[in-house]
């Protein structure tokens, strides 16, 4: 919690002003049974309504003063509270940008989502009422048993006996809240991630008719949450009862002892009163009190939450180098490379060396889970291999700064994502400079031009979020084209064209040949019709090369690659070989 309050620096002057007026309110409200008791004790005792009158306006500008002073105070509040939750968000937005791979996929896309929303929410409201609540309910409580020894001091120490026992009441209680809610939020973070998975695989869900099965896996991760709410509920919800019985406990011993007291004529009824009204203040005080407590426990828990992610730091250490001009070199360059996903039993890839020279295309094909993404995302540095080199350009890309890198690189993933805006909005994110003329250079290439000439507006149709409102052979063309508009030296085309019939496949293919700036390209494929004009042809085998060649050579001398062609292509097309383009 405390790394947080450096984000609170920026409003400190709000955060010292919202809990002074907290203070000024407060100094006005200890004043009221002290002018209740002259009301009672002089003006109805000599039936002066002159005197009554007047300590009525008093007590009517002193409630307009505690008014005026909780306005302030909220306002001051509020603002420091908001301003510094947004500069958190903002923040841990940042560093989660910041973070590799690994590390998202070591948190979760699910806990993320619930850091950014429920858990800073949470934060928000808790150092809201801190601001405003903290200080002012200690002032009232002590003030009032102050007080009380200033009317009498036998009386008070009622006070002085009720006062430790309360806030030992609450303190072990928000103790004992603190990893409750913790555990709460736990939870709560495996709905919102059964929730996420649920919704973006309904389709999926209705065709295999597990709606049933879903609901009833969700309605149980659901109970365990409220199992979990309602226990820390019940212990949460001890403090009013008990605060209510200490304190009413002490009114009733200070009524006893008052009366005798007032019978003695040692102290007035209406400084009784005022005895009186002061633990009432009391009573309302820590009920408030016990509420901030819960929202604090709630809050430092959450703020824990958030603190974890904004510790984690990123395993993969930004380089110094620029990235040369490659001259002499390969484009692209594998040496011994291994990698491992963190937590895993075996590599996913072992001892991968291979080169591309520059304007080369390199085809990479294996089966399922044969490590050809995996490879592919060594190359933009999104993960770092555990063993060996990755060169770009002749140069270790941990070396190179990643904002000299990633520039350099076209990735288009196999899963084709767009985002909310325009589609002249989605390509400009490969370059923000770009001219329409390149832009439709680029869809042209792509063979995306007829889908954007196909949507009312042209470059400025609406993309709803994912791109949903395009099929999907139409998301995969938009996000290439994506990629080109960047320019890139080496471009990754990870089994971004499966959705594509055989025809556009062709022309996107020979398109891609004659791009004017040649750059390398990685097309990783399942289709051996895409692949087998590749300069060379990387076959993967459970995260090993099982060979490296042309078509012809692969299928004379890779049984891997023989059987996946085999099992593809027909006679002729064996036949034909990988000599025509």
């Amino acid at each position: 919690m405390k790394k947080l309050l450096v984000y609170l620096r920026p409003y400190r002057l709000q955060a010292i002003l919202a809990p002074v007026f907290k203070l000024l309110e407060a100094a006005f409200e200890l004043l009221v049974p002290l002018i209740m008791a002259d009301i009672i004790d002089v003006g109805i005792a000599a039936g002066d309504t002159g005197y009554i009158l007047k300590k009525c306006l008093l007590l009517v500008g002193l409630g307009l003063c505690g008014f005026a002073s909780a306005t302030c105070a909220q306002y001051f509040s509020a603002k420091a509270a908001t301003g510094a939750t947004a500069s958190l968000r903002h923040a841990l937005f940042a560093h989660i940008q910041s973070l590799s791979y690994a590390e998202l996929d070591t948190i979760g896309p699910a806990t993320l989502v619930t850091r950014m929303t429920s858990d800073m929410n949470q934060v928000q409201t808790g150092l809201n009422l801190t601001l405003r609540l903290l200080l002012r309910s200690p002032i009232v409580v002590f003030g009032s048993m102050i007080m009380a020894f200033t009317i009498d001091v036998r009386s008070a120490l009622i006070f002085v006996v009720t006062i430790p026992v309360l806030f030992a009441i609450v303190f072990a209680i928000m103790l004992s809240c603190i990893p409750l809610y913790r555990r709460v939020q736990a939870k709560l973070d495996g709905v919102t991630g059964a929730a996420q998975e649920n919704l973006s695989g309904v389709r999926v869900i209705r065709a295999f008719t597990r709606e049933q099965t879903e609901t009833e896996s969700f309605d149980g991760r659901l109970d365990g949450l409220f199992a979990a709410q309602r226990f820390v509920g019940k212990l949460s919800a001890l403090l009013n009862p008990l605060t209510y019985v200490v304190i009413n406990l002490a009114i009733v011993a200070i009524l006893k002892t008052g009366s005798v007291r007032v019978d003695a004529g040692i102290i007035t009824q209406g400084q009784l009163i005022a005895l009186y009204n002061y633990m009432s203040q009391i009573l309302v005080e820590l009920i408030k009190f016990a509420n901030l407590i819960l929202n604090i426990t709630k809050s430092v828990a959450c703020a824990g939450r958030i603190s974890q992610v904004l510790e984690t730091k990123s395993s993969m250490a930004d380089g110094q180098d620029a990235l040369p001009d490659g001259s002499g070199s390969p484009a692209l360059q594998f040496c011994g490379v291994s990698f491992r996903y963190p937590g895993a039993g075996a590599d996913a890839l072992s001892s991968i060396s291979f080169s591309a020279a520059p304007g080369q295309t390199i085809g990479v094909i294996g089966g399922t889970g044969a490590g050809k993404s995996t490879l592919a995302n060594l190359i933009p540095r999104f993960y770092d291999a555990t063993q060996g080199q990755v060169l770009v350009c002749g140069e270790d890309v941990r070396q190179l700064r990643l904002q000299a890198l990633r520039p350099s690189i076209g990735v288009v993933p196999q899963k084709a994502l767009l985002f909310s805006g325009t589609i002249r909005d989605n390509l400009r994110w490969g370059n923000a400079q770009a001219s329409d003329e390149d832009l439709w250079q680029a869809l042209q290439d792509a063979q995306a031009d007829q889908v954007v000439h196909g949507k009312q507006g042209g470059l400025d149709a609406e993309v709803e979020p994912g791109g949903r409102n395009f099929s999907g052979g139409q998301r995969q063309r938009l996000t290439i084209a994506r990629a080109l508009v960047r320019r890139p030296a080496i471009l990754i085309l990870d089994d971004s064209a499966s959705a594509l019939d055989f025809a556009t496949d062709a022309a996107l293919r020979k398109a891609l040949a004659h791009l004017p700036w040649k750059p390398t390209v990685v097309l990783i494929s399942q289709r051996v019709s895409s692949i087998r004009h590749a300069d060379q042809i990387l076959v993967l085998d459970r995260g090993e090369i099982a060979g490296l060649g042309t078509h012809d050579a692969l299928m004379a001398s890779c049984p891997v690659y023989r059987e996946i062609a085999m099992s593809q292509l027909s006679e002729e097309e064996l036949k034909k070989g990988g000599a025509s383009k």
